[in-house]
């Protein structure tokens, strides 16, 4: 066999005996300010790429950095320490960015993902350069979903968070989103965020189905929570809402409901972060409802079409596009098409086919290969 064949296929060449060397696994940083205890999509999506990392250690070395009670560094996580700020989720504010720094100089990856835009990040995408590692802004959440989340009008809020996500990712070597994000960086993305499920969210055909609809998330202004119960309480179809998670809003909805005279059609549950039951709450709900209008993908209605539940959800959401038939969208702020939408997938029936095939495609470990092949023409 000719040395050039034997290398290619990755036997002996002649009596050395050479193979074909694999690549060195690509070292990956994530800094990530947003990661409570309770909190949704990027902690998911964090906790699913270490868990691919153990997997696979021959493609990945990964690290973790976000705030913690204390410095801690235990494989590839490292908490840097931080004070709480919000109990409701256990966010924390990490006490500038220093031992951050210090820790990207220690690791020396070859690329560092920023998954939001307030930690230092102007600092540390210097500490970045000067460490040899390339730079990629994660585009969670725009403006106009941060103004939202804020107390007062996000019209007051929006440009000023505008211009900052400008400043911000200047200088970064690429961003990552799956929504436009000229509006917010003066650039485009040059690479998707790809989101996945983990191998619970799949059809359950055991799953009683209910006679409910289901929202899981923060409560928060930004996730539509309050013009969910507006669309509830306007319904023709009286049908109950159960409402799953945790967030600053949760006593305003209690009272609302009870203005609304909801009382009885509501009821509330905690966030839980068990894959399984949390599948088995999607799978038992007629439908999943996904109302807040500035989604930058929609990890829920990912999740609950891996179920095979029907999913009505905001037309803005990218996620809606990913999951065909069983997605049911509707025009942002009209809560009239909000009722539309939710009576469709209410009525609808779940789709076991379009469900396996849902959760194929967005398996993780298809997720991250292709991330990590992105990132590797980045680092180049």
């Amino acid at each position: 066999m000719p040395p050039e064949l034997a290398l290619l296929e990755g036997g002996a060449a002649g009596s050395a005996g050479l193979r074909v060397a694999r690549p060195a696994p690509l070292r990956v940083a994530d800094v990530a300010l947003f990661y409570g205890e309770r909190s949704g999509g990027i902690r998911t999506y964090l906790d699913a790429k270490a868990e691919h990392a153990v997997r696979h250690p021959d493609e990945l070395d990964h690290h973790i950095l976000v705030p913690g009670a204390k410095a801690r560094h235990e494989g590839g996580r490292h908490e840097l320490p931080s004070l709480r700020v919000v109990a409701a989720n256990g966010y924390r504010v990490p006490l500038g960015a220093g031992a951050l720094k210090e820790t990207l100089r220690a690791l020396k990856p070859d690329v560092v993902l920023l998954h939001d835009p307030f930690w230092w990040p102007v600092d540390v995408i210097a500490c970045a350069r000067e460490i040899g590692a390339r730079t990629v802004a994660v585009h969670h959440g725009t403006s106009n979903l941060e103004a939202a989340s804020l107390p007062g009008p996000s019209r007051v809020y929006a440009p000023l968070l505008r211009r900052w996500l400008r400043r911000s990712g200047r200088h970064v070597d690429a961003v990552m989103s799956n929504v436009d994000t000229m509006a917010d960086f003066g650039r485009l993305a040059t690479m998707p965020l790809r989101l996945g499920v983990h191998e619970a969210f799949r059809p359950r055909p055991e799953a009683r189905r209910g006679d409910h609809v289901l929202y899981v998330g923060r409560l928060s202004r930004e996730k539509g929570v309050l013009e969910l119960l507006e669309a509830a309480a306007r319904s023709a179809d009286p049908w109950p809402l159960r409402i799953v998670g945790s967030g600053p809003l949760e006593e305003t909805l209690r009272t609302r409901a009870r203005r609304l005279g909801l009382a009885a059609r509501i009821s509330f549950r905690p966030h839980a972060r068990d894959r399984v039951r949390l599948a088995h709450r999607y799978a038992s709900a007629r439908c999943v409802v996904m109302p807040g209008e500035h989604e930058t993908f929609g990890l829920v209605a990912l999740e609950a079409a891996a179920c095979g539940t029907p999913v009505a959800a905001c037309s803005t959401a990218p996620a809606v596009h990913a999951i065909g038939t069983l997605g049911h969208g509707f025009v942002p702020a009209d809560p009239d098409d909000l009722d539309r939408a939710i009576g469709e997938a209410y009525h609808s029936e779940h789709d076991a086919r379009e469900a396996a095939m849902i959760a194929w495609r967005h398996r993780w470990d298809r997720v991250f290969r292709a991330e990590a092949e992105s990132l590797r023409d980045l680092v180049g």
